[in-house]
């Protein structure tokens, strides 16, 4: 099954540190790749791809100029989870999401969502019934929908790694010749 994530409506003046740290956190928590609405923004696609270059992966970072297509399109192959705070508790709906063999495609919000996202989704799902972040929102949908097996994920072709460290920190260079800056 493979997951991918739309962030609706970024707006780079405002959404640039959270759009980007959406897209960091859906590649560290197991996600394929992400597609993103609003206004098109280089800068953030090449950001993300070059910390894919360095930290390994095959994430993917796209721009659509319309969610609808992405959503009906998506609806004819695989499935549409919508997160939100107004949905169905996550632990309720988690495990059918998990057993529905189907790709996903993980709707989050930036400005307001169209009501229609919730009409066109399989699940409306509620990380919590509180205002919070899409990123941590998405997260912890994430970090559910894989029951924690993402936290020992290993990037393909990484070319900087984490060396854990009681204190301290450390990252080692992969192959130092190919590191991109």
């Amino acid at each position: 099954m493979e997951i991918h994530i739309l962030r609706l409506g970024h707006r780079p003046a405002r959404d640039k540190r959270v759009t980007t740290h959406l897209m960091l956190a859906a590649r560290a928590f197991g996600a394929d790749g992400v597609i993103y609405t609003g206004t098109r923004d280089p800068v953030l696609e090449d950001s993300v791809r070059d910390i894919c270059a360095n930290w390994g992966g095959s994430f993917n970072v796209r721009f659509a100029e319309d969610w609808k297509r992405i959503v009906l399109d998506w609806g004819r192959r695989g499935k549409v989870v919508h997160l939100t705070m107004y949905g169905i508790p996550l632990q309720m709906v988690t495990p059918p999401i998990r057993d529905d063999p189907n790709d996903k495609l993980v709707v989050v919000g930036g400005a307001k969502v169209p009501g229609e996202v919730y009409g066109r989704a399989d699940w409306n799902v509620a990380v919590t019934s509180q205002p919070h972040s899409e990123v941590s929102a998405l997260a912890v949908f994430l970090h559910e929908l894989f029951e924690g097996r993402e936290l020992e994920l290993e990037f393909d072709g990484a070319r900087l790694r984490v060396d854990p460290q009681e204190r301290g920190k450390k990252v080692d260079a992969v192959n130092p010749a190919r590191l991109k800056i």
